[in-house]
């Protein structure tokens, strides 16, 4: 049974996440250790996480509308893949089990952790790519990497926008804005595919998903606002250590 003092931690988790994931991106590596902390199984704290951040992913996709108007064929293309992908990697977390997802809770989040710290070198490569104009005609099997891209998300999801724009660029030629926008709309997809496959497994803590979400919204708002006075390097790396140290904490435990 949670205390007011817990749902408190949890909503100032989902906060900060939220602040992060407009700045940096990362949001994750702190909600979700925040709930099993505070003695949620980890299945349900993955799960309850997913739902609560569907908001977030909602907002940076609204903000973002105008460099997708003109990427409906893409999305078209896209769109099933990612819900696809979507529910199967929620599928999949539910086939697992408590017990293995525990143990394999602190690689997922090196995993995650290491996605984040990439995530300069691969917008670099991004901008490179395009300069370059290496144009593969690969467009038509975008689907196949960012399906791939989307069973991890509907699995677990954290650092899944790295993922999703490293595969974009593997196939695509665009600006880095549109790519991005791009992105926002795939993980907002991923995102609620699991979500919905999650609401009738039993897993969702209701409340705390209400509370995070809220949180989560507000943290959004400040960190849009925040933008230019923090330097999103920095607070990137703040987060790739918050998570390495939380999976030696898992270890241990």
């Amino acid at each position: 049974m949670l205390t007011p003092l817990d749902y408190l931690f949890a909503a100032l988790a989902a906060l900060a996440a939220g602040g992060i994931n407009a700045l940096a991106g990362g949001g994750t590596l702190i909600t979700f250790p925040i709930l099993t902390f505070l003695g949620i199984p980890a299945v349900s704290a993955n799960i309850t996480n997913t739902v609560a951040l569907c908001p977030g992913y909602f907002g940076g996709t609204l903000a973002q509308l105008n460099d997708l108007r003109d990427q409906k064929k893409r999305l078209w293309l896209l769109m099933p893949a990612s819900i696809i992908g979507g529910l199967l990697g929620g599928w999949l977390l539910l086939q697992t089990g408590e017990k293995l997802f525990r143990d394999l809770v602190p690689y997922l989040i090196l995993l995650a952790s290491g996605l984040l710290a990439i995530q300069d070198p691969v917008r670099a490569w991004l901008v490179k790519r395009m300069a370059e104009g290496q144009s593969a005609k690969l467009e038509q099997w975008t689907w196949l990497p960012i399906g791939l891209a989307s069973i991890y998300g509907g699995y677990f999801g954290a650092g899944l926008s790295v993922i999703i724009l490293s595969a974009l660029g593997l196939t695509l030629e665009d600006s880095l804005t549109r790519l991005n926008a791009l992105k926002q709309a795939i993980s907002f997809a991923v995102n609620i595919a699991a979500a919905i496959f999650f609401l009738f497994s039993g897993h969702v803590l209701w409340t705390v998903a209400l509370v995070m979400a809220i949180g989560a919204l507000i943290g959004g708002n400040l960190g849009g606002r925040l933008a230019g006075k923090i330097k999103p390097s920095t607070l990137r790396w703040t987060v790739v250590t918050i998570g390495m140290i939380v999976a030696i904490i898992y270890f241990v435990r």
